[in-house]
């Protein structure tokens, strides 16, 4: 079992070997994450499942700087990775890289002020065998080359997907490191994140792009 400090914000879905930016600015988010510096504790950043207590509505930075905004339940199936410090404001607020390097199932609440923690487990994807491993190589192609098709005026991005880098990325790094590239709705990207094998994953995506 992992301890897990909840960062949540609606419509964000995060993937594992991706990176996220953070700019925190609430009290409790700052205490949070400071916590999670010391002692070295994933933050799991995560679409919402519902509101829990509205914020208010603040007139100013400064009043945001020194109250808490609205609280939500976040959804069972989450991404967490170790923060970064990149820079502390003159007013305190926390610019943050969150390395998301895992998947995890959240089993049991053991915080919730001032802010939510979870007992959860790694949820990891059903073992591929070798046939399943070659469809999964196939699917990964069939995907850049929609890509390189779809994204052919969109600048950088054929830069990206034509580097060896990407070429060469297994498909199961690729069928979550593919969501740092593209977004759908925040329930599809959900929907996916929850599939436990890489077959899915990647057949699913490919059948939105070819929508």
């Amino acid at each position: 079992m992992v301890d897990l400090c909840i960062f949540p914000i609606p419509g964000c879905v995060t993937f594992p070997g991706t990176v996220f930016p953070l700019h925190v600015f609430e009290p409790r988010y700052r205490s949070m994450m400071y916590h999670c510096l010391e002692h070295k504790q994933p933050v799991a950043i995560c679409h919402t499942r519902s509101l829990l207590s509205e914020g208010k509505d603040h007139a100013s930075l400064q009043e945001s700087l020194n109250a808490n905004q609205a609280t939500y339940r976040p959804y069972d199936v989450v991404s967490a990775g170790l923060c970064e410090l990149k820079e502390i404001t003159a007013d305190g607020r926390l610019l943050i890289y969150v390395h998301i390097d895992q998947r995890y199932r959240i089993i049991k609440q053991t915080q919730m002020l001032p802010y939510q923690v979870f007992q959860a487990e790694v949820f990891p994807d059903c073992k591929a065998d070798d046939h399943q491993q070659r469809d999964n190589a196939l699917l990964k192609e069939k995907i850049l080359h929609r890509l390189e098709v779809i994204g052919h005026d969109l600048e950088g991005v054929q830069e990206v997907l034509q580097s060896e880098q990407w070429q060469q990325k297994s498909a199961e790094r690729f069928s979550f490191e593919l969501f740092g590239l593209i977004r759908f709705d925040a329930d599809l990207m959900q929907q996916i994140l929850e599939m436990n094998s890489v077959r899915q994953r990647l057949s699913f995506t490919l059948d939105l792009l070819n929508q």
